[in-house]
This record gives C-alpha cells, structure tokens and sequence, in this order.
C-alpha cells in the first residue's frame, strides 16, 4: 500500500514562496472567491500546495470492489451477532453509525488489503471563481482526501499488520469496538457495556495461550485500535466508496444492507461492488 510517484515529505507551501507575483495573484484571486461566496474560505482552499496534494485511488474499480466486499463482511458480521439484535432498533443505528468505519478499518487489516493513491489535480482558482454561480446551481463538488489523511490511514494499517492477529483476536475486537456503551443516545448502554466488557475478557484468554510471553500485547491492542477510531468517516466515504455510491449517504446504505440481508447476499451491496 503506496503512494507511487509522491514523495512524502510535504512540499513546501508556495503560498509562502519567494515569487512574489505567485503570493499576490494568490491574495487577489482568494479575495475575489471570498467576496464572491460572501464569508471566509477554508484554510485547506486557501493553500494552493495543500489542494495539488489531493489524492484519488489509482485502481478504483478494484479498490472499491474489494472495499465493498469488506464492507459486505463487516455487515455480516453484525448481521450474525445475536447480542446485537436484543438491542433496541435505536441502539442499534446508533451503534453502526459511531462503528462502521473502525470494524470497515479492521476488515481491510484482516483481508490483507492493499491499495495505491495518486495524485489528482485540483481546479485553478480562476476556473473556481469563473464557475462560482454555475456551481451553486449544480450539484455540490465532491471533496478529494488528502495526501496527508491517506498516509495516516497508510500508518494505522501498518501498524495494525504488524500486531498480526489471529482470526479469534480479530473476532472479539471487532464485538470490543462495536458494543461500545460511550456513544450518546444509548437507551441500553448498560447492556451494551456488559457485552464489550465480555468480549475484551474474551480477547484476554485468548492472548494467554497465544502470547504468554507478551503480557502487554492486549493493552497494545486497545491503543491501536483508538489510532482507527481516530480516522474520520468522510475520508473512508470519500476515498473507498464516493467513486461508486456518489452522494448517497453511506451511513444509509449501510443500514440498509443490515436490515435487507436475505440469504447472505446484500442487493445494495452487490451494486457497490460492480
């Protein structure tokens, strides 16, 4: 999993660059898309260097189809867990939505996989302010992660592969991270707390047999975990999914794949992975 052909130390930010002409054609075109949109513009669209180090998948047909196919299990995974459908319909939406994207994260570690990003160019800011009323009429631009982002998610994967995990650990820290009582709204948090208390006793004894010259490896595991807990919806949505889903809202779709499954096949999830 690479980013080919960038290099990862960040440019520096020409916005700041010693060609002063570049630095004032910058100030008076960033002041014009202000004026125009009628408030201040993000300090990510205000750095020109930062915009060029957007990134796309470089296979997305592959990528996505082996993300939606990730997706589908941990779908399946939920789907299969007694426990999580004592819960109240509620408990439960709330539950996938604070989850999805750290077991999604934890899917791609255990199925090994990989992906390479690349560079995509971004609009000028002169085509953006010439565009500027053409674009509000049409649907919104779709926001491209970043460079730096990927590479953090690039980290959190690496790290997690080198844990090397057993299919058992991988079964109970996915019911650790789904039955988590913190999230707000919970009618049944109590319950829930219980059954995340039982699935890290459960990931304890295994370990023991496991790794018993390792005794911090369970603590370890927990910390590693909080790093894909850290990783933000939008850049899993954007980078993996928006290239087939478009502005669906993902949370959506999944729910839907949870509550439609019917004999082990998901329709909506089929079609992602076309």
């Amino acid at each position: 999993m690479t980013t080919s052909g960038m290099d990862v130390d960040c440019e520096r930010c020409q916005c700041h660059s010693d060609d002063k002409h570049t630095a004032i054609l910058y100030t008076l075109l960033s002041q014009n898309l202000n004026h125009s949109r009628g408030g201040r513009v993000p300090a990510h669209q205000r750095c020109l260097c930062h915009q060029r180090r957007t990134v796309c998948l470089r296979t997305p047909h592959v990528t996505c189809q082996a993300a939606s196919n990730v997706l589908v299990k941990t779908i399946s995974f939920m789907k299969n867990l007694p426990s999580f459908h004592l819960l109240p319909r509620e408990d439960q939406l709330l539950l996938l939505d604070s989850c999805w994207v750290p077991l999604f994260l934890l899917g791609l570690v255990q199925e090994m996989v990989t992906f390479e990003v690349m560079e995509t160019p971004a609009p000028s800011m002169l085509k953006k302010i010439l565009l500027d009323g053409q674009s509000k009429r049409e649907e919104p631009e779709r926001t491209q992660p970043t460079l730096a982002a990927v590479q953090r998610l690039q980290c959190c994967l690496n790290t997690f592969w080198s844990l090397d995990l057993s299919p058992k650990e991988y079964a109970y820290l996915k019911g650790a991270i789904l039955f988590n009582p913190d999230v707000p709204g919970l009618r049944a948090s109590l319950y829930i707390e219980s059954l995340q208390r039982e699935a890290q006793r459960a990931l304890q004894e295994v370990l023991q047999p496991l790794h018993p010259e390792d005794q911090g490896r369970f603590a370890r595991i927990l910390l590693i975990t909080s790093t894909l807990k850290s990783i933000p919806p939008t850049l899993i949505t954007d980078l993996f999914f928006r290239p087939v889903i478009g502005n669906a809202d993902i949370v959506e779709l999944i729910a839907e794949m949870l509550y439609e499954m019917t004999g082990g096949q998901l329709a909506p999830a089929a079609r992602m992975a076309c």
